[in-house]
């Protein structure tokens, strides 16, 4: 069994090299945005907890990219299921991912889940997928915030993650959380 490891502010994250839905691939090493690549990795389409988040970030992107934030969201779905995705849920701004290989989304630091059958939308899950996770990183690929979780649930609200990306490019403010050693000393 593998250990999710976190990833740490400051540090480098994993390489990500995924096909998008309109065509070509995303490699997060290539992009060069003006403050950060935002990365939402989203559950799929058999998710209606995903479906009025995707709709949320859809109706921010502009705001994002004013503050020159890239944006993608990404899944382990198909690209077919990819497709009934934007198209069900009306998503009209944003840059979709799909196929994520698990084993990337466990580097990513991302929870997997089994499928339990159909959800309450009558769409069935995918037999393994993994569950949602927010980056936030910086244009050299370091980290400079992250949040993921277990459940599809409580996940951060959009409209306030881009009130953070306001202070920490007014206030320059430094990525959190970077301490490894508790026990090390602090200069």
């Amino acid at each position: 069994m593998s250990v999710i490891t976190p990833l740490m502010p400051r540090q480098p994250v994993p390489e990500l090299d995924v096909p998008l839905l309109e065509g070509g691939r995303f490699r997060l090493s290539e992009q060069t945005p003006d403050a950060f690549t935002l990365l939402v990795f989203y559950r799929g389409y058999h998710c209606p907890v995903c479906a009025k988040y995707m709709r949320e970030l859809d109706r921010l992107h502009g705001e994002y990219v004013r503050r020159g934030v890239q944006v993608l969201a990404l899944s382990s779905d198909t690209v077919d299921r990819a497709r009934q995705a934007r198209d069900a849920w009306k998503l009209e701004a944003l840059r979709l991912a799909y196929g994520l290989d698990l084993g990337a989304a466990r580097r990513w630091g991302l929870y997997l889940s089994q499928s339990r059958g159909k959800t309450s939308i009558g769409v069935e899950e995918p037999r393994l997928f993994s569950e949602p996770g927010v980056y936030l990183v910086r244009p050299d690929g370091r980290l400079y915030y992250g949040a993921v979780q277990t459940m599809p649930f409580a996940r951060p609200h959009f409209d306030d993650l881009l009130q953070a990306v306001d202070f920490a490019l007014e206030k320059d403010y430094p990525a959190r959380g970077e301490v490894i050693d508790h026990r090390a000393p602090v200069s």
